[in-house]
C-alpha cells in the first residue's frame, strides 16, 4: 500500500508536471502564431511601401527628366553645356580664392624680404667705407710766376697753338694768378697735356720742338700710369687674371668722373659691395665681384664708339673672353637688358648703392632744382595730370591723374607717352621711374 501510494503520488506529479509543459507548448504555439501574423502583416505592409517607393522613384525619375528638359529649353543649354558652366564657373571660383591667397602670401613674404634687404644693404654700407673725393674736368697747373704764362704763349702764340695742336687740350690763360687751366672732354688727353705741361714749367725750355718731345714722354708715362691704376684697382678687388687689355681699360677710368664721383674707385666700391650682398644672398661672389669691378668698363672708351656704355662694356668684355655671367652683369646694369640671374640684379644694387652714397656725387643745386623742375612740367603738360611730385632726387617722379578723365589704361598709356616725353626732352643719369597713380574717393556726410 506504501509502495502504491508513493506511486500515485509520483504518477499525479509526473501528470501535473505534463500538463505545465502542455500548456506552455500550447502557449508557445499561440506566440508563434501571433508572431506569423504579425511578420505576414510587416511583410504585406512592406511589399505595399516597396511598391510606393518605385512608383514614387518611377515618379521622380519622370519629373527629373521633365524639369531637365525643361530647363534645358529655358537656358537653351544641353545638361553636358550646363555642367561644364558650372565646372567653369567652379573652377574661376577656386582660381580667385587661390590667387586671394596667393597675394596674402606675396604680401608677407614681401615684408619679411623688404626688411630682410633692408638689414643686408645696411650691413653692407656699414661694413664698406670710403673716403668721398670730388673730381673736376678742368686739370690745373701751378706756375712759380705769372712771366711763364708768355714763354707758354710764345712768339705769337706758336708755342700755346703747337701745344694745342699735338694734345688736343684747350689752355686757358686768364688772369688766375700763377695758375694756367687745361679744359678737354676726353680725360686721357687732359692728364697727358697736364704732365707735360708740368714738365715743360720745371724744364724751363717751351718751343714747339721741346713741346713735341715732352708730349711724348708724357703720355708714355700716363700709359704706364694708365696699367699701374688698373693693376691696383684689380689687386683691391681681388680680381686676378683679368686679361691684360682688360687692365689697361680699366685703369683709363682713374681720369674719367661721374658727377665729381672717380669712375675706378667707383668701379672697386661697387665690386666690393656686391661682394658683401653675394655672400648675404648666397649668390656667386666671384661673377659678383667681377661684374662689380668691370660693370662701367665702357666708360673708358664711350667718346670714341657708338652705343651705351653698358653695351659697350659688354661688348669689350666679350671680346677679351670673360665668363658670360660677367658680360650679361655688364650689360644689364642699366637694365637696358633685362637682368635675369642673381649677380646681376646685385651688380644694379651695388652701383646705385655707390653712386647715391652721400657726397659720392656732386651737382650744382642750381641744376638739380631746374632738373626737378622740367621734369614736373613734362608731367602736367598733359590732359587729366592734376598733380607730379618728383622724388628721390628726380630717380622717381609720382603722378596724380583726375579719375574722371583718366580710366585705368589710360593711366597705363599716359605713364608710357610721359617715359617717351621725359627721353626725348631731358638728359639725366640712370633711368627715372613714372608712376601714374588713379585713386577715385567717395566722401557723403552724415548729418
Amino acid at each position: 500500500m506504501r509502495l502504491r501510494t508513493q506511486m500515485e503520488a509520483d504518477l499525479r506529479e509526473r501528470q501535473s508536471e505534463l500538463q505545465r509543459q502542455e500548456r506552455r507548448i500550447n502557449q508557445k504555439d499561440e506566440n508563434l502564431d501571433r508572431r506569423s501574423e504579425t511578420l505576414e502583416r510587416r511583410e504585406r505592409s512592406l511589399g505595399e511601401k516597396e511598391r510606393e517607393i518605385e512608383t514614387t522613384r518611377t515618379r521622380a525619375e519622370e519629373l527629373q527628366a521633365q524639369r531637365r528638359q525643361e530647363i534645358e529649353r529655358i537656358a537653351s543649354l544641353t545638361a553636358q553645356e550646363a555642367r561644364q558652366i558650372l565646372m567653369s564657373e567652379l573652377e574661376t571660383e577656386l582660381r580667385e580664392d587661390a590667387n586671394r591667397r596667393l597675394r596674402q602670401v606675396e604680401a608677407e613674404l614681401k615684408v619679411e624680404a623688404d626688411h630682410r634687404a633692408r638689414d643686408i644693404l645696411v650691413t653692407s654700407m656699414q661694413r664698406l667705407t670710403t673716403d668721398v673725393v670730388g673730381e673736376t674736368t678742368v686739370s690745373v697747373v701751378p706756375l712759380p710766376s705769372d712771366e711763364l704764362k708768355g714763354r707758354i704763349i710764345g712768339r705769337e702764340g706758336r708755342n700755346i697753338r703747337a701745344f694745342e695742336a699735338i694734345t688736343g687740350v684747350d689752355v686757358i690763360i686768364d688772369d688766375t694768378p700763377d695758375a694756367v687751366s687745361l679744359s678737354c672732354f676726353d680725360p686721357i688727353r687732359r692728364e697727358t697735356a697736364r704732365v707735360a705741361l708740368t714738365k715743360l714749367v720745371m724744364d724751363g725750355r717751351i718751343h714747339p720742338a721741346r713741346i713735341e718731345e715732352m708730349i711724348e714722354k708724357a703720355r708714355k708715362e700716363v700709359d704706364v700710369s694708365i696699367r699701374e691704376a688698373g693693376e691696383q684697382a684689380a689687386i683691391d678687388a681681388e680680381c686676378p687674371g683679368l686679361h691684360p687689355e682688360i687692365i689697361k681699360l680699366l685703369g683709363r677710368l682713374r681720369y674719367r668722373t661721374s658727377y665729381g664721383q672717380n669712375q675706378l674707385q667707383h668701379a672697386v666700391e661697387t665690386s666690393r659691395l656686391a661682394v658683401l650682398i653675394a655672400h648675404e644672398t648666397n649668390a656667386d661672389i666671384e661673377i659678383a665681384r667681377r661684374g662689380g669691378l668691370l660693370h662701367d668698363l665702357g666708360k673708358s672708351v664711350d667718346f670714341e664708339m657708338e652705343g651705351t656704355h653698358a653695351m659697350i662694356g659688354a661688348d669689350l668684355a666679350r671680346r677679351y673672353g670673360m665668363n658670360q655671367s660677367v658680360v650679361h652683369c655688364i650689360a644689364a646694369h642699366h637694365e637696358e637688358e633685362e637682368p635675369s640671374t642673381a649677380e646681376s640684379l646685385l651688380t644694379i644694387v651695388a652701383d646705385a648703392i655707390s653712386g647715391s652714397r652721400p657726397g659720392a656725387r656732386r651737382e650744382s643745386l642750381e641744376y638739380y632744382i631746374k632738373r626737378l623742375e622740367a621734369l614736373e612740367s613734362i608731367a602736367t603738360s598733359f590732359t587729366g595730370v592734376e598733380k607730379a611730385f618728383a622724388i628721390q632726387a628726380g630717380r622717381e617722379i609720382r603722378i596724380m591723374v583726375k579719375p574722371d578723365d583718366v580710366d585705368d589704361l589710360g593711366a597705363n598709356r599716359l605713364a608710357r607717352e610721359i617715359s617717351k616725353k621725359i627721353e626725348e626732352n631731358l638728359e639725366y643719369p640712370g633711368q627715372i621711374k613714372v608712376t601714374v597713380l588713379r585713386e577715385t574717393r567717395a566722401i557723403d556726410y552724415a548729418k
